[in-house]
């Protein structure tokens, strides 16, 4: 799974307080399944709940999620484009601990899509001995960035957030 990977580090990138202290952040995988279809590969779906939880967070909120949307956006957009989904698949808790600091829990619904092919292997005659294994890359949809570029989160007059885009190639 790349995506749980994929999202600390964008989140520790984007956010100041993560960047100063990155043990915030923990991330847990719960109600996690396989799909595969009866077909000739054994390519298959991983699909899952992604728990992230902030401890002891004293920024504004906004900080976490405009970089989260972001990062869907590129990543898993069919919670935007799927009405369903939209309504379901991003969920939030907070616990304020204090009048300055929060644990806050968001759960997510994610998928990746894993190609399964039977390789060469440079040592064998037979192919069947091998597996290469990719994980596909998310579809391009209106709203995916294309090309390199910066965001910046401001609340106030005060910077909450930062971060750079790669360009996507599609």
């Amino acid at each position: 799974m790349l995506k749980p990977h994929s999202l600390r580090a964008h989140l520790t990138a984007a956010t100041p307080e993560l960047q100063r202290d990155p043990d915030k952040l923990t991330i847990f995988i719960t109600n996690g399944r396989l799909v595969a279809a009866g077909a000739a590969s054994l390519s298959f779906v991983y699909r899952y709940t992604l728990k992230l939880v902030v401890l002891d967070y004293s920024s504004h909120a906004d900080a976490i999620f405009v970089p989260l949307l972001a990062w869907l956006r590129t990543n898993q957009v069919e919670i935007f484009e799927n009405t369903d989904l939209r309504e379901k698949s991003l969920r939030f808790e907070a616990e304020y601990l204090n009048k300055e600091t929060m644990d806050l829990s968001i759960e997510i619904d994610l998928t990746e899509r894993v190609i399964v092919k039977p390789g060469t292997d440079p040592t064998s005659k037979e192919t069947a001995k091998r597996y290469d294994v990719t994980h596909a890359a998310e579809p391009a949809h209106v709203g995916t960035v294309t090309q390199a570029e910066r965001i910046e989160v401001y609340f106030e007059g005060q910077q909450l957030a930062a971060w750079d885009f790669p360009a996507t190639e599609f």
